[in-house]
């Protein structure tokens, strides 16, 4: 491998930005890409990338206009990072794994663990091993099989997946775990929004969002809530740009400025090279972190007093007595929301929540889009329960321009539950499978990933299978994760890159290399697409145009086809060789099995696919009342001790999920390191801190137990007085395995209750 060096922290501070993308962007994106590959491979992949003929960029779950309404460059600077990182030519060989302990590379930082590139071939590490060495499929699915007819019930095997994973392999790995006796299939979404899809599930009877991107343009109000775009999905500005050009006003809601939300310049417009671009929010409210219950009760407090200053001109009542139950006990509850605890909870004024007030008043439809910042609080699911009390006042469900939008991250991680990724899948979905295949898929419920690492460290759990992802990094309590998984007799990881899920070893290890999203996918029934589900509902095919990292990678879909054959022989009789052959027979049984997907084939070959169907839009509430649900929830809020700071996890912006690609978050102004924390000028001084002083950082639960991430510097922001932020995965170790939203069971990483202890105090 070429000399990539563990970079050392070297922080230096900027102003943060006061926009984000532009010209800027281009050259960030063009720059990393040619660090790691060719021109003509660059220019291949990005010519091609979110087109109706190529392949879907892994980077997040943003729609893509119409077909023919894409750009050219239909893709983000964070896109094009991302697919220069797997078209990358450095290559991870036997040699590599020869060279370097597993001891060695569990001290690699998870950049440098990345940049070394795609990995080639099958490796183990065999019991009591301290290097990885290579191993052939066969052995390597042999060992893999052998274990899982080892396990004394298949509920002490884990099978998870990221939401890089196609609809397509998400399918087989479902109907492989459920054919095999185990509903244990946890998944990335029980990190992110899990809470979203809770709290939807119960209220609007789906647990996705409504809104299409054609309403995000012509919404008349959209409030962009717990979440960061410029980042995170930067496509997503195009849209909030196309929003204002129509007349539209947007409302942001976070704890931090956000470049790109307050300026964003389109890098393909010319306002957008030598103008000023567009500003974006209208109103910027600076939240406390863990206040969005508190103002959502507010606003629907406000609509419920101008409805009684005005009575029928502010409420929907036709929608509210047609479509809706439980009003009355709800506005009973929100009349008694005290203003007093409402300022206290979201550190706002009052004039400038009725300021937003007056905007939803003068505005026909509105669209909520949230993130992460909702989802990782104990009280999530009642934040968004509340949410969707908001948008049902006025009747802004199933209507053009308004609706629920949970904006997801992972490119298919919405497909995945489609496909049957899901521990508590419910009872129809089986029975279909069940008759489609020949057998009885269980029903008990399965463990979800907070509940697969308790059952690992207390040896209920033996075999880990991990098919995409990081999960090492991509979960909670680091120290206990890592614990957990070194206790299993074995794990597997189905990978693209090596990360620091490959040094967390059970007893046995083997990494099972895959191809990329960008790879082309030739099997004996000849060259193979695959197709992804978007974050609006969206279903289209995706094309790898790359050859191969290496000769001897697998696709997803063969590995899980192959294992399965081995494993369960001809019972049930699920013609696995066939399905790795042709991924059309694949669509052919989901079509069969997944409602909405009828005609699959057919349908996913039109160009961009064609759009799931949502009951919500055709009013239709799979609830039990076969209604929609207001509902009652108690405003509460995080409780901050005195001396301490409530800690939210984010990424910078040079970074994707667990990875990061530079040491650098030029938007917030950070360069060359990752080890910071953001606290408002305010609490520095009332802690008796400096600008860059060295701090440790603390973390205390009611077990009484003390987590520590170590050497931070801390860095003066404009964050909300009281709170902080820090980068994850770094403070991930800071986050207990108990510490949950109630009924989601989501980690809580946007709430880490922390004090400040300066490196060398007593």
């Amino acid at each position: 491998m070429s000399g990539i060096e563990d970079p050392d922290d070297e922080l230096s501070v900027t102003p943060p930005k006061q926009w984000a993308t532009g010209v800027p962007a281009v050259a960030h994106a063009l720059g990393y890409a040619l660090e790691q590959t060719s021109l003509r491979r660059t220019a291949l992949t990005l010519l091609t990338i979110n087109q109706t003929k190529g392949f879907d960029c892994p980077g997040c779950a943003w729609p893509e206009p119409a077909a023919g309404k894409r750009h050219r460059n239909e893709y983000c600077e964070n896109g094009a990072k991302h697919i220069a990182d797997e078209a990358t030519s450095r290559r991870v060989t036997a040699d590599f794994f020869r060279d370097h302990s597993i001891a060695e590379l569990d001290t690699k930082s998870d950049y440098w663990l990345n940049q070394q590139g795609r990995l080639t071939e099958p490796m183990i590490k065999r019991s009591g091993g301290t290097h990885y060495e290579p191993i052939g499929w066969d052995e390597a699915l042999d060992v893999l099989a052998a274990e899982l007819h080892r396990l004394d019930s298949p509920d002490e095997a884990l099978f998870y997946t990221s939401g890089r994973l196609n609809n397509e392999a998400a399918f087989l790995l479902q109907l492989f775990a459920r054919a095999y006796g185990t509903n244990n299939l946890p998944d990335c979404s029980n990190m992110c929004h899990e809470s979203s899809g809770s709290a939807l599930q119960e209220t609007l009877g789906i647990g996705k969002g409504s809104v299409s991107l054609d309403d995000i343009h012509h919404s008349d109000l959209v409030f962009v809530v717990g979440q960061n775009p410029g980042t995170n999905h930067p496509r997503m500005l195009i849209a909030l740009e196309e929003t204002k050009r129509n007349g539209g006003r947007i409302v942001a809601v976070n704890p931090l400025p956000e470049a790109g939300l307050i300026r964003f310049k389109h890098p393909q417009k010319p306002r957008g090279v030598i103008g000023r671009g567009t500003k974006i929010a209208d109103e910027f409210l600076q939240i406390r972190p863990g206040g969005d219950l508190a103002l959502f009760q507010a606003l629907n407090l406000l609509l419920l007093e101008a409805e009684d200053a005005a009575p029928g001109t502010v409420l929907d009542h036709r929608f509210i007595d047609t479509s809706t139950i439980g009003f009355a006990e709800f506005a009973e509850q929100t009349r008694k929301v005290s203003w007093d605890t409402v300022t206290e909870a979201t550190g706002l004024d009052r004039a400038q929540i009725e300021r937003v007030h007056d905007m939803v008043l003068g505005s026909r439809s509105v669209i909520v889009c949230w993130a992460m910042g909702l989802t990782q609080h104990k009280h999530g699911v009642p934040t968004i329960r509340e949410v969707v009390n908001f948008l049902l006042l006025r009747g802004n469900l199933g209507r053009p321009g308004a609706g629920v939008c949970p904006v997801r991250g992972h490119s298919n991680v919405q497909g995945d539950r489609t496909m049957g990724v899901w521990e508590r899948m419910p009872r129809p979905f089986l029975d279909a499978l069940g008759r489609e295949f020949g057998f009885t898929p269980p029903t008990r419920h399965g463990l979800d990933s907070v509940d697969g690492i308790r059952a690992m460290r207390d040896g209920a759990a033996k075999v880990f299978l991990g098919v995409a992802g990081n999960f090492v990094r991509a979960t909670p309590d680091s120290d206990v994760t890592e614990q957990a998984l070194r206790g299993c007799r074995l794990t597997a990881h189905i990978s693209t890159k090596l990360n620091r899920s490959h040094t967390v070893c059970g007893d046995t290890a083997l990494i099972l290399p895959t191809l990329g999203r960008s790879d082309r996918d030739v099997q004996a029934g000849g060259v193979q697409f695959y197709t992804v589900e978007d974050s609006m509902s969206e279903v289209h095919a995706s094309r790898g145009r790359l050859a191969p990292a290496s000769p001897h990678l697998l696709s997803e879909v063969a590995i899980i086809a192959r294992l399965a054959h081995r494993v369960l022989k001809t019972t049930p009789d699920i013609p696995w060789q066939d399905f790795e052959a042709d991924y059309g027979t694949i669509r052919d049984r989901i079509s069969r099995v997944v409602p909405g997907f009828e005609d699959f084939n057919a349908r996913v070959a039109r160009p961009g696919g064609f759009r799931l169907p949502n009951p919500v839009n055709e009013g239709t509430f799979r609830t039990p009342s076969g209604k929609a649900v207001f509902t009652c929830n108690d405003l509460t809020m995080p409780s901050v001790p005195e001396g301490h700071l409530l800690l939210q996890t984010l990424r910078s912006h040079d970074q994707w999920n667990t990875i990061p690609y530079a040491m650098d978050d030029r938007y917030r102004g950070i360069h060359n390191a990752r080890r910071v924390v953001l606290v408002n000028p305010a609490d520095l001084e009332r802690f008796g801190l400096a600008d860059h002083d060295l701090v440790d950082l603390v973390s205390v639960w009611h077990d009484g137990r003390e987590r520590r991430a170590a050497g931070f510097r801390v860095v003066a922001y404009p964050t909300t007085p009281g709170s902080a932020a820090s980068y994850y995965p770094e403070t991930n170790v800071l986050v207990p395995l108990d510490s949950v939203a109630d009924i989601s069971n989501t980690p809580t990483s946007k709430a880490v209750l922390v004090r400040l202890e300066a490196v060398g105090a007593a």
